[in-house]
């Protein structure tokens, strides 16, 4: 399916449109959430809940013995709710650490959703065909109501976070200087924890209860890479995580063997991967580019230096010199010295040298550096 179809397939498809808006709105509420989840280094908090939320959607089953996403939605919130709560108590209460605490909860809370589908797959009742697919995702069945509630839930998050944007911002950076200046801490953590879970039960439909960490860390984990700022570090995790659920979704509906939830976190994958190579602060490409020019230029000032020693012997430091008394020196080469002759450092003639007024003062600048901090 070429491009200008797919938006005119998008444009007329009921079911098309509303899966990319749904996708898109999850990702986006995803990204701007999971940044907190990120920079408070609770990676596996995402894991742990969407693990926890799955006896919950069961258990609702189980009571209503009927598919109804709403009161699914409701379960999984309270099971993904006490699951965190227990894991905030287990850390809280004993000398274990967050991540045994994270590890126990996701797969007691897990092996118990487990057992409980197995029963319910037992029970004579033919509603509960598909209660399988809250493990993947199953992003089809989304229908305009759960578009509705995850744009209503998006919209009531952001505004939560512009009302507490001050003490939250404080809270990931120095929780003890929040505590201080009278802040509730306790308040504040709650609060973004309940929303984190918020945002990993409406994703559950759609992405499923294994995926769901992975939607909620991988937008924000990109965008960590292209920005120290906090605010834009939320917005540009919002908008990979929404790009992710529309070209995901896309994908998806051009083939009908793949699944949307993976390819939406392949996609969001994709996008951590290029941020990692190719942002311009912390990638790996321009971090070699910046190692590869610092080695250069640490070569170029040795030579320099070691030019600058041989010059101030004589009252004249435009004095040729040839090019054979730096045999001694480890770090020329021809090439070294064609750069330094194209800074207007030295000036070569033939096998001769000789370095010029800009090129001397510039070595006895570093000369003093140098000496200012080895003192």
């Amino acid at each position: 399916m070429e491009l200008k179809e797919y938006f005119e397939f998008l444009i007329s498809d009921y079911t098309l449109r509303t899966i990319s808006i749904g996708t898109a709105v999850l990702g986006a509420i995803c990204g701007m959430l999971g940044s907190f989840a990120v920079l408070r280094k609770q990676s596996l908090l995402g894991d742990a809940i969407s693990h926890a939320a799955l006896p919950g959607i069961a258990i609702a089953f189980l009571i209503i013995e009927s598919k109804n996403s709403v009161v699914f939605l409701i379960g999984a919130l309270l099971s993904g709710l006490l699951g965190t709560f227990w894991i905030r108590g287990i850390v809280n209460k004993t000398h274990l650490k967050s991540d045994t605490a994270l590890g126990l909860i996701l797969s007691t809370f897990f092996g118990f959703g487990m057992l409980l589908l197995t029963y319910i797959q037992k029970i004579p009742n033919a509603n509960q065909a598909g209660l399988e697919s809250y493990l993947f995702g199953q992003a089809a069945t989304l229908v305009e109501s759960d578009v509705w509630l995850m744009s209503g839930v998006t919209g009531i998050s952001f505004i939560i976070l512009l009302l507490f944007w001050k003490e939250l911002k404080i809270l990931l950076f120095d929780p003890d200087f929040t505590k201080t200046i009278g802040f509730n801490t306790k308040f504040l953590d709650i609060l973004i924890t309940s929303f984190i879970v918020v945002a990993i039960v409406l994703g559950l439909q759609t992405v499923g209860v294994v995926l769901m960490s992975a939607m909620l860390l991988a937008p924000a984990a990109a965008a960590r890479q292209w920005t120290n700022k906090l605010s834009t570090m939320v917005i540009v995790a919002a908008i990979f995580g929404a790009l992710s659920g529309v070209i995901g979704t896309g994908i998806s509906a051009s083939s009908n063997n793949l699944s949307t939830g993976p390819i939406i976190v392949i996609v969001a994958a994709i996008f951590v991967l290029f941020s990692f190579v190719f942002s311009p602060g912390r990638g790996l490409l321009f971090r070699e580019i910046r190692f590869r020019k610092n080695r250069r230029d640490l070569q170029l000032h040795k030579t320099l230096s070691f030019m600058y020693h041989i010059a101030k012997d004589h009252a004249n430091i435009s004095h040729p010199h040839a090019i054979k008394i730096l045999n001694n020196f480890q770090g020329f080469t021809r090439k070294t010295l064609k750069q330094l002759e194209d800074k207007n450092y030295i000036s070569l003639d033939g096998n001769m040298w000789q370095m010029t007024p800009t090129g001397y003062e510039k070595a006895a600048t570093l000369y003093d550096q140098i000496s200012k901090s080895d003192e």
